[in-house]
């Protein structure tokens, strides 16, 4: 993802902040780089604010644990070959997530092997993600199990894209990514070049932009998923599983309504909140068109067909189970009463998600003007409290054949 394509050279008629974004913009490392969520434990940090992906991950609970229960035993006696089970999670981020996802994962497998072949295997743990990730986070909360009754495993990082190769052949027994996949791996070209019909004007993200944006972002995002698919097929042991949740779309709805209905388009915090607040930054001369329209959120919301084509396409893989869920925005009557509270929370959560893309593009002190104008908006939107924004989640479970 290349900012400095979108650098006017001409800066001396240009305010001050402006030509401080150029200097930022300028910075030409690929999005692997920055895209992460916020790290840290303070009330800015991812760790703080993902209760929509706990919540999504609460509903696919039941999903992932009889998807286990359902699996073949890779060794039924303690002379048998395989050594450990190993575990992966593609995209942990940080924080109590993904701790919970490969605790209730070991336990489950614990208790399977116990039940049905009368000793307990060894688990290794794979924590992986892009290395702009807070690993420092999570390796200080993994570092106070090691000498307590909850290390139920061996943990060990692994930096990189899932949309590249991670583990030797035949390394994995489970691997699971979680409320990551929605996640593209870069920026398409087309939309990083204001010559280009698919260039993104007046907004950030694709839910109603123009159809050559959108086509532009499908195309990426099934490379993505081949990519991902296709790493994964080497990786995964036969017999072994293959979990997914991520976000996505109803089925046969077209990829330009990447959000169910009305109401979610209005208050998605990526929608027309998110595009006002960098209105505001242009209309008061501290940003550019072409910095506002060089900005874009690399997520992408896949339809259960276009899941279900990837895998096929892909081979290797049987699918056992595939849905499309829902999941609401909690609390909606107490914010009603606490808008300022609201509006708050809110910005806490875009700041944990996006503000370190937003911080490569703007530099620090903007993207701190950009979430403030964020929260106030939607703290004096009085309209959008009375909303329910739905979240729309695509949970995957495929055994590798």
């Amino acid at each position: 993802m290349e900012f400095s394509s979108c650098i006017t050279r001409d800066h001396t008629t240009l305010d001050p902040n402006v030509y401080l974004i150029k200097q930022w913009q300028t910075w030409s490392g690929g999005l692997h780089r920055v895209l992460c969520m916020q790290g840290g434990d303070d009330d800015f940090s991812y760790a703080k604010n993902s209760e929509a992906p706990a919540s999504a991950i609460a509903l696919c609970k039941p999903l992932l644990l009889n998807s286990i229960q359902s699996m073949k035993l890779f060794f039924h006696g303690k002379k048998e070959a395989v050594d450990s089970i190993r575990i992966a999670d593609l995209g942990c981020a940080t924080g109590h997530n993904t701790l919970a996802t490969i605790d209730m994962i070991v336990q489950s497998l614990r208790q399977k092997y116990v039940t049905m072949c009368g000793f307990e295997p060894e688990f290794e743990a794979f924590f992986s993600d892009l290395p702009s990730n807070d690993f420092n986070s999570l390796f200080q909360s993994l570092s106070s199990r090691q000498f307590s009754d909850q290390q139920q495993y061996f943990a060990a990082g692994v930096p990189g894209s899932f949309y590249n190769r991670l583990f030797a052949k035949g390394k994995l027994h489970i691997a699971v990514s979680l409320s990551a996949l929605h996640w593209l791996s870069k920026i398409p070209e087309t939309v990083l070049d204001k010559r280009s019909a698919a260039w993104n004007k007046g907004r950030v993200w694709i839910e109603g932009s123009k159809i050559e944006v959108v086509e532009a972002f499908a195309k990426q995002a099934e490379k993505d998923l081949d990519d991902f698919l296709r790493c994964r097929k080497e990786e995964i042991v036969q017999g072994g599983m293959l979990f997914i949740l991520m976000g996505g779309r109803p089925g046969l709805q077209p990829p330009q309504n990447q959000l169910e209905d009305p109401d979610s388009r209005a208050k998605h915090p990526f929608t027309m909140t998110m595009d006002q607040a960098w209105q505001d930054l242009l209309n008061e001369g501290l940003i550019d068109e072409e910095t506002r329209d060089g900005f874009n959120i690399p997520a992408y919301m896949r339809s259960i067909e276009e899941v279900e084509r990837a895998i096929k396409r892909c081979g290797g893989f049987e699918i056992k189970m595939i849905e499309y869920k829902r999941i609401m925005e909690e609390k909606r009557e107490e914010w009603i009463k606490d808008p300022v509270s609201y509006g708050r929370a809110k910005a806490n959560l875009v700041r944990a998600t996006l503000r370190p893309i937003v911080q490569a593009h703007l530099g620090p002190h903007l993207s701190d003007q950009l979430f403030n104008r964020f929260q106030l908006r939607v703290s004096s939107d009085f309209t959008l409290l009375h909303k329910t924004c739905f979240y729309g989640v695509i949970v995957v479970c495929a055994i590798r054949i």
